[in-house]
């Protein structure tokens, strides 16, 4: 049988120096931890129209594959040897195109905000954080949870 891992796409969209975060409830993974808007490639789909459909989902964003470039790559090790991989994609935030960021899914998210991106909040879920900070100093490869 052939490895395979899961793959993750990660929206980064920048306002300046600040980032857009969700707030996490109710999906029994990392509920009360910040992430940027994300999910996982669908079987068939492409990983950049993945990570426009979850902006879509999640935010309510109309961005178009000319709007996002992927910008960093974090193959995360989680205990158990379970891993993963994830692209993160980077646009900057025009409202007149994109829309404004709405929490679409109430349901699954406590609330959107910006933050600074030197300065992520505490609470900030450890995966999102490295393609956070890979992006931040262009980083194109994280390898979190590895050993050195």
């Amino acid at each position: 049988m052939p490895y395979t891992i899961p793959l993750d796409v990660f929206l980064i969209l920048s306002r300046g120096e600040d980032v857009l975060l969700a707030l996490r409830q109710g999906t029994g993974f990392a509920d009360g931890l910040w992430n940027v808007p994300s999910g996982k490639v669908e079987p068939g789909e492409s990983a950049v129209a993945a990570v426009l459909r979850e902006a879509r989902e999640e935010a309510g964003l109309s961005l178009t594959a000319a709007d996002v470039r992927l910008a960093t790559t974090v193959h995360l090790s989680r205990p158990g040897g379970h891993a993963r991989l994830g692209l993160f994609f980077h646009a900057t935030h025009a409202p007149a195109r994109h829309g404004d960021p709405v929490n679409a899914e109430p349901h699954k998210c406590g609330g959107l905000a910006w933050f600074p991106a030197v300065a992520l909040p505490p609470d900030t879920e450890p995966y999102n954080a490295a393609g956070l900070t890979g992006w931040r100093t262009g980083t194109p490869l994280i390898l979190d949870g590895w050993p050195a």
